[in-house]
């Protein structure tokens, strides 16, 4: 079971595109859990994931968690990919991220 975390600012702007992930992993059978949190607890509730992504509008502070969650692959969602909650775009980017 895959774990994929998205950091926002405060966690709630991400709640939807975790939704459309998470539909999107379904349709495609993939075991995994999506979640959302703000990314000052990204080192205590990502630091053991498999993939974290990042809102677009926190993309400046992935140095910052790099550091708290070093092993975990980390990347910025694209702003069109956001803004079109494209959750299969989203789930494409964190396989990606995970080898897959």
């Amino acid at each position: 079971m895959k774990k994929i975390v998205l950091l926002c600012a405060a966690g709630m702007s991400t709640t939807m595109l975790v939704k459309k992930m998470q539909e999107a992993a379904a349709a495609e059978g993939l075991e995994c859990t999506i979640t959302a949190c703000a990314q000052p607890e990204a080192k205590e509730k990502a630091s053991d994931a498999d993939a974290i992504l990042l809102g677009p509008q926190i993309r400046f502070a992935k140095a910052k968690v790099e550091e708290a969650c070093p092993n975990v692959p980390i990347e910025a969602i694209d702003m069109k990919v956001y803004g079109r909650m494209d959750g299969k775009g989203a789930l494409e980017v964190a396989k990606k991220l995970m080898g897959m």
